[in-house]
């Protein structure tokens, strides 16, 4: 593990594109003041997000979701609580040598001080699963950050999904699975006793985080994946494009199917799945 503080950066983007530091992490508290940071402070405090004496690991992708989520966080630290501990840390899981001097480079500018580590994701989901690489790529990605954060003492990871992260799985789990569940701000590890995934960009839309990427001149870091190449995940394209046109002729439709999953109405509904088991509403249905 290699950590980045200032050495190994390159100027891979030119300055007169991207802002300077000060700039943009004044932008966050005044331009995106609406749109970005009071949602964040919002989640953090509606779902306890943070704690006193909490050690959280932020896991950068070097995407434009977790660049703003590390900024973010910073940020906290500067002007609210500075009760917890951040470790910054990003997987390698095989990028192409350029791939990974544009992430160092973007956290060098950026002051994101991160903890590399390399996984081999890349190499190992290309000789067990080439045909169908995401799955298995993003299970293991999460399993590795897991466990770095446990190797660094912390009991919570933090991950840069957002808004439209949430609404477009549950209308993928109900569309495709047949099933009503969406992403949760937070929930513990099944598999790593005592760790919390937590999701603080929850209520951020992503117009909001591109807006504030392209305005202050962040080149961030797509999929790089070097198994799929030009694969993508086509049904969550499908249900983006979807949600979309929806609204088009339905106001907010994307607000009323995140508020969906906070209304679940077990009176009207068939059934349910709890701790493992499946229940009816037969079972608390009685005949007059």
């Amino acid at each position: 593990m290699s950590d980045i503080s200032g050495t190994g950066c390159q100027q891979l983007i030119p300055f007169s594109e991207r802002k300077d530091l000060k700039e943009i992490e004044k932008s966050i508290i005044t331009k995106y003041r609406k749109d970005i940071w009071v949602k964040f402070i919002k989640a953090v405090k509606e779902y306890n997000l943070i704690e006193a004496g909490d050690r959280i690991a932020i896991a950068i992708s070097g995407g434009k979701d977790s660049l703003l989520m590390a900024k973010l966080f910073q940020e906290l630290k500067r002007h609210g609580n500075d009760n917890f501990h951040l470790e910054f840390i990003a997987m390698d899981p095989g990028y192409h040598e350029s791939i990974k001097q544009l992430l160092i480079d973007n956290c060098c500018h950026l002051k994101i001080p991160i903890h590399i580590f390399e996984a081999k994701i890349f190499q190992i989901v290309d000789e067990m699963a080439r045909e169908y690489p995401c799955y298995m790529c993003a299970k293991m990605r999460r399993g590795a950050l897991y466990k770095k954060t446990q190797e660094l003492g912390c009991n919570k990871l933090a991950l840069g999904h957002h808004f439209n992260d949430v609404i477009e799985t549950t209308m993928l789990n109900l569309l495709y699975t047949g099933n009503f569940s969406t992403m949760l701000p937070k929930l513990k590890s099944t598999n790593f006793e005592g760790l919390q995934l937590i999701r603080p960009l929850y209520h951020i839309e992503e117009e909001a985080i591109i807006n504030f990427t392209d305005d202050n001149g962040i080149w961030p870091l797509n999929c790089a994946c070097m198994v799929a190449a030009k694969k993508t995940g086509a049904k969550r394209y499908e249900i983006k494009t979807l949600i979309k046109q929806l609204k088009e002729n339905f106001k907010d439709v994307d607000k009323s199917i995140f508020r969906a999953a906070e209304n679940v109405n077990l009176e009207a509904i068939l059934g349910w799945k709890n701790e493992g088991k499946h229940h009816s509403y037969l079972e608390f249905y009685h005949e007059e």
